[in-house]
């Protein structure tokens, strides 16, 4: 769909320019995991400067709603009600417990959103979840694209799931802990049984089987709890 071309005159400029680029997410014109045109195109269609739209797109990023991708462009990867808004400044060590902390939290919200998914998913987030699986499996030699690829997955599962509140939880923790679950797929080391288990969660959700989705999403999470477990930082510290 095409942005209004109305120029943005009030003052805070880059405030209202988010602004208006947020009412676009909502409204369906960019939805997640899709490129936003590019900062050309977005300044002349608001009619702004790009230093201005720049300022715009670094506070939502700030916000976790869209991701800059130098020399790829800028992705909407949030959801534009945001209710929980991550610190981008925090960090903590990626100790045993931290990570195992980390997927007991994931588990508390993904089994369920698993399930809601299989009740709630709209043909296009099963499309989206087929196309982000099939992004994996060419890129099992590529830890960033794969670790990306399937963060982006888990999300699109808790966006199927109907549950706004559960879906925002779970992008904070992504967004907030994204060097851990890099750290967590090292850990975990087989990126085929990794793809194997994401590829039996979505052909649940695809059957619309609720009790088949969240028992394989605990079972997913519960076997990479358990590499975890058995993970000796200081072993691997010295490898």
């Amino acid at each position: 769909m095409p942005i209004p071309h109305a120029r943005v005159s009030r003052p805070r400029l880059a405030d209202e320019l988010s602004s208006r680029i947020v009412d676009a997410i909502r409204d369906g014109r960019f939805v997640r995991g899709s490129r936003l045109p590019s900062i050309t195109d977005l300044a002349r269609r608001f009619g702004v400067g790009a230093p201005t739209l720049r300022e715009a797109l670094k506070r939502l990023e700030s916000i976790g709603l869209v991701e800059i991708r130098h020399g790829s462009g800028v992705y909407v990867t949030g959801h534009p009600d945001v209710v929980v808004v991550p610190n981008p400044l925090y960090a903590a060590p990626a100790t045993r417990k931290h990570l195992l902390d980390l997927i007991d939290a994931r588990a508390s919200i993904e089994v369920e959103t698993a399930g809601l998914a299989a009740r709630n998913a709209r043909p296009e987030h099963v499309a989206r979840m087929r196309t982000l699986l099939e992004e994996a499996a060419g890129s099992l030699d590529d830890d960033e694209v794969l670790n990306r690829t399937n963060l982006a997955f888990h999300r699109e599962i808790s966006a199927a799931s109907g549950n706004a509140v559960m879906a925002q939880l779970l992008d904070v923790l992504t967004t907030l802990f994204q060097a851990e679950q890099r750290l967590i797929l090292d850990i975990y080391g087989s990126r085929a049984q990794d793809l194997a288990e994401h590829e039996a969660i979505l052909e649940a959700i695809s059957a619309s089987d609720e009790g088949l989705a969240r028992q394989r999403m605990r079972d997913h999470l519960a076997g990479v709890r358990e590499r975890l477990f058995r993970w000796d930082p200081e072993a691997a510290a010295t490898s």
